[in-house]
C-alpha cells in the first residue's frame, strides 16, 4: 500500500465519505477510502429523507456505496488513520494503525461524529430506537405517541417546539437544563406542553422498548420515545495533528470549511457531520460530492499549471540549443 500513490485519500467511508469517492473515481481520479467500520447511525432501523432510498438499512446503504465506488475504481481499505503530515512537496503521508503508509496528493476529512449521550441508565439500550434526537430523521415513526424530551441544556425547548409538531402529548423533563425562560414557559404552556420539573433516574424498559421516565422522587411516567440531545463529539485527532484548531458552534465543535468544503489547511477537504453538526445523510451526501468536485479542479489546476511549466521550460531548453 505504502509504495502506490493516490490523488486522494478519503478518511471515512460513511455517506459524505462514499459519494465523495464516487465522484473523484468517475472523474478518473485515483482514491483510496480508509474505513474503520464505525458508522454513527448504525443503531438505527433505517436512514430517513434519502431521496430514493426512503427507510432503507444504514449498513446496506453503506455496502451499496462501497460497490458503486468500487465499480468506479476507488479503492478501499478497512483501517484507522492514526496521523499524518505533509512533506516538502506538497504530498500527503497518512500513518494506519495496521503499519501501512498511504501518500496522497490530496486528503478528504469525512471521519464524522461520535454521540455522547446523557448519562442516564436505559438510554444507551435504547439509542437510535425509542430513544432519538433528530425529529426529520425518525420523527415520523413517533408521531401520535406519547413522547418525553430530557432536558439537559438550552437546546431542549428547541426540541420540544419540533416535536410538539408530531404529538399532542408531549412532555419536557428539565433534568439538568436550569431555567426555562418565563417567556418560553408560556409558549410551551400555550402548546399544551407538559413541563415536569424533575430530575430523571433512568428509563424502565419493557420488550425491549421504553415504558416509562422513572424520576428521582419515584413518579413514573409513561411514554413511548424519549428525545436526547447528544454532545456531537467530531473525530478530529486527524486534523488537529495537521495543524487544524476546531470551530465552536453551540452543538460542539466542527471543522470549519468554505462552502465547497476547502479546510484552512492548503489541501485538506472536510465534508459530512465531521464539518457540519446537523448535516443528516442525504445533507453529507451532497456535501461529499461538492467537496470532491471542488478536490477534482484542485487538482485539474495544478496539473495544468505543471504542463504549462514544463511546456514552457522545453522551449527555453529548444530555444537556447538553437542558439
Amino acid at each position: 500500500m505504502s509504495s502506490k500513490n493516490f490523488d486522494v485519500a478519503i478518511v471515512g467511508g460513511g455517506p459524505a465519505g462514499l459519494s465523495a469517492a464516487t465522484t473523484l473515481a468517475r472523474s478518473l481520479r485515483s482514491v483510496l477510502v480508509v474505513d474503520g467500520g464505525q458508522p454513527r447511525n448504525a443503531p438505527a432501523d433505517g436512514a430517513h429523507n434519502v431521496l430514493g432510498q426512503e427507510n432503507i438499512s444504514p449498513t446496506e446503504l453503506l455496502d451499496r456505496g462501497r460497490a458503486e465506488a468500487r465499480s468506479y475504481g476507488a479503492d478501499f481499505v478497512s483501517d484507522e488513520v492514526i496521523d499524518a503530515a505533509r512533506g516538502d512537496n506538497g504530498t500527503f503521508t497518512l500513518t494506519l494503525a495496521g503499519g501501512d503508509t498511504v501518500d496522497a496528493r490530496r486528503v478528504l476529512l469525512a471521519t464524522g461524529l461520535v454521540d455522547e449521550l446523557p448519562e442516564v441508565p436505559g438510554v444507551p439500550e435504547l439509542w437510535g430506537s425509542t430513544v432519538l434526537h433528530c425529529p426529520f430523521c425518525h420523527g415520523w415513526e413517533v408521531r401520535g405517541q406519547r413522547i418525553g424530551i430530557l432536558g439537559t441544556g438550552p437546546m431542549a425547548v428547541h426540541q420540544t417546539l419540533l416535536f410538539r409538531q408530531l404529538s399532542d402529548d408531549v412532555t419536557l423533563f428539565t433534568h439538568t437544563m436550569g431555567e426555562i425562560e418565563p417567556a418560553e414557559r408560556e409558549q410551551l404552556s400555550a402548546l399544551d406542553v407538559a413541563i415536569i420539573d424533575q430530575t430523571v433516574d433512568h428509563l424502565d424498559i419493557a420488550d425491549g422498548t421504553l415504558a416509562a421516565v422513572a424520576l428521582t422522587d419515584g413518579d413514573r411516567i409513561e411514554r413511548d420515545a424519549l428525545v436526547v440531545a447528544p454532545k456531537f463529539v467530531v473525530r478530529s485527532a486527524l486534523y488537529s495533528s495537521l495543524g487544524g484548531t476546531l470551530a465552536d458552534h453551540p452543538m460542539g465543535q466542527y471543522v470549519a470549511t468554505d462552502a465547497m468544503g476547502a479546510t484552512d489547511i492548503p489541501g485538506v477537504w472536510a465534508a459530512g457531520n465531521v464539518a457540519n453538526l446537523a448535516a443528516t445523510v442525504a445533507v453529507s451526501m451532497g456535501a461529499g460530492v461538492t467537496a470532491a468536485g471542488a478536490l477534482h479542479m484542485d487538482l485539474i489546476t495544478e496539473d495544468t499549471r505543471r504542463a504549462v511549466q514544463a511546456r514552457r521550460s522545453r522551449a527555453l531548453a529548444d530555444a537556447q540549443e538553437a542558439v
